[in-house]
């Protein structure tokens, strides 16, 4: 077992220095696993490290999923059998960009609900999840023969909140549960005593500034073995920036600053992958900030999986200090599919009874009120008012497309300044719609309690408005039917078919479309928005592709000016 004593890690009582990268199995289709766990172990890594996202396992109350992308126990498993070992950092909160920092959307039904607290509401819902997720971890300790040496209590909770009542609640689920393995938190140095406990080791976040850091770790708890949880080797991009990018001499020299110190680091992110479907987050301060579909964080590996220089040059200072593997090629092919036509199409408007779950309220319900997690809702009523009325904005999650008797007079989005808009309603009796997108709930900060679509009652014309019904559109279901109805607005479903006789990794290019989602056999590949960027192609994993009559389907938000998308064999992230 993994422990620590004289300032540093021993692994079965023998000094130890863990060598770590970061690879999330949720964020890899299962068929890539055992190849980016290779590579990490040919750059000389002995362990990978990885988050549990609760709400990727649990997305509805009490119905839990450990298959597919979600099997957990099969990524443990594969990177034992490569003679790695393995960190596994559940706590209910992970952050990672990751949708709502990994806490499920429908705690945020419960109307006083306090998350990462010890109030009772909040630990009752952990415990019932960890009572079904920590059973499956226990087999998996190095004690019971297997890989995982070291677990996380919470995550970077110095930066949210102090309830030591609540990491002692943690702790002691771990321990209900027999996991009777090396624990520690992990916290960026201004906050590491907020998030600390007694007796469990502490560990650090940063990117640069080692000597600062672990002074302050050492002024805090002397002694401590010193460990970099997080060493942030790149950074993430959000929609509206710039495609971020650190510089690998930068990164190479600040790891081989923590190697002559002996120090232990894992790597974040070693590989970086992909938010497939609705689950990227967003970081919300002066301004809301949703995180790009592609997760590359410019890390060792690319989303794709390849090697990158960083990689290379990392490599090469881990060589002046162990003894390193052989390189290992990259087996996955790429191909260029070429123009796939989509020139089927359909309306949302006129597929909504098939596509989606209707209710009925006195007052608009959020999308968690509603019962719905991810993905759009529609909201609609009368207005029994003629002329121009003023809409206040700010209960809009988070961005809407307001339509009167079926024509589009609006999109609102949360950034926009203006707090209140003006809509015209030309008859005395007028259909309001309002179709709000979740762009992604806040995964870190005051504004993680993120509720999504109206969330609230609205005010227009000086007053409230009653008697909504609402249309929840998770695309967990997307049309059968692509016959043209009498609806011909935007949102509207393109669909085309193609082969891949030669199944390889792909890139789809959305030249001409401006905002939505691709689906690829039914599978959500996640967001685009190309008229701001960055990101102008999605990455599409060779195994989600038939060999025969594949099905890719584009909802497109607002217009296109194509009726074909490129598959290439190149990422355009910037």
């Amino acid at each position: 077992m993994l422990k620590a004593g004289n300032g540093e890690f021993l692994l079965e009582d023998k000094s130890f220095q863990v060598l770590s990268g970061a690879i999330h199995y949720f964020r890899v289709v299962p068929e890539y696993w055992e190849d980016r766990l290779r590579k990490l172990k040919a750059m000389g890594l002995n362990t990978v490290e990885t988050y549990v996202p609760w709400n990727f396992h649990e997305q509805k109350k009490g119905e839990f999923s450990f298959s597919g992308m979600a099997d957990i126990e099969r990524f443990i498993s594969t990177a034992q059998a490569l003679g790695l070992y393995v960190i596994v950092r559940p706590s209910p909160y992970i952050c990672a960009e990751w949708e709502m920092g990994g806490l499920p959307a429908w705690l945020l039904a419960e109307k006083e609900i306090i998350l990462r607290s010890s109030q009772p509401a909040f630990l009752k819902h952990v415990e019932e999840y960890y009572d079904v997720l920590l059973p499956k971890m226990e087999k998996h300790l190095s004690k019971n023969g297997g890989p995982i040496i070291a677990m996380q209590i919470e995550n970077e909770y110095g930066a949210y909140g102090n309830d030591q009542d609540y990491l002692h609640f943690l702790k002691k689920q771990y321990e209900k549960h027999n996991i009777d393995t090396f624990l520690f938190t992990s916290d960026g140095p201004r906050f590491i005593k907020q998030g600390s406990l007694p007796n469990v080791t502490t560990t650090l976040n940063f990117g640069s500034k080692v000597d600062e850091a672990f002074a302050a770790l050492e002024s805090f708890k002397p002694g401590s073995p010193k460990m970099v949880a997080e060493f942030w080797i790149g950074w993430f991009d959000h929609w509206e920036g710039e495609h971020i990018t650190r510089d690998p001499k930068d990164t190479a020299k600040n790891f081989e600053d923590l190697l002559q110190i002996q120090n232990s680091v894992n790597f974040y992110m070693f590989h970086g992958g992909t938010n497939f479907g609705f689950m990227n987050g967003a970081n919300h301060y002066d301004k809301y900030y949703p995180t790009i579909t592609s997760y590359d964080y410019d890390s060792l590996l690319s989303e794709s999986g390849d090697v990158t220089e960083k990689y290379k040059q990392v490599k090469a200072v881990l060589k002046k200090y162990k003894d390193i593997p052989e390189d290992v090629e990259n087996e996955i092919p790429r191909k260029t599919y070429g123009a796939i036509r989509v020139n089927e199409s359909v309306s949302l408007f006129d597929v909504l009874q098939d596509i989606s779950v209707v209710k009925e309220n006195l007052v608009p319900l959020s999308m968690e009120d509603a019962g719905q997690s991810y993905g759009y809702i529609l909201y609609s009523t009368e207005v029994n008012r003629q002329g121009q009325l003023n809409l206040d904005t700010d209960l809009i999650r988070d961005r809407a497309y307001i339509y009167v008797n079926g024509k589009l007079e609006k999109t609102i989005y949360i950034n926009d300044v203006e707090e209140r808009v003006a809509i015209d309603f030309p008859n005395e009796v007028n259909t309001l719609e309002i179709l709000v997108e979740n762009m992604g709930r806040a995964n870190y900060g005051k504004h993680l309690t993120d509720k999504k679509g109206l969330v609230g009652n609205l005010w227009l014309g000086e007053q409230y408005w009653f008697d909504w019904t609402m249309h929840s559109i998770e695309l967990d279901v997307l049309p059968t039917c692509y016959e043209n109805g009498e609806d011909t607005r935007y949102p509207k479903f393109f669909k085309g078919t193609f082969d891949a006789a030669e199944r390889g990794d792909t890139f789809v290019d959305l030249a001409g479309f401006t905002k939505g989602n691709v689906f690829i056999n039914g599978f959500n590949l996640g967001r685009y928005w190309t008229s701001v960027g960055p990101q102008q192609r999605l990455y599409l994993p060779g195994p989600l592709l038939h060999e025969k009559d594949n099905v890719i389907t584009v909802l497109e938000l607002e217009k296109t000016t194509a009726n074909e998308i490129q598959l290439l064999d190149e990422p355009k992230l910037g």
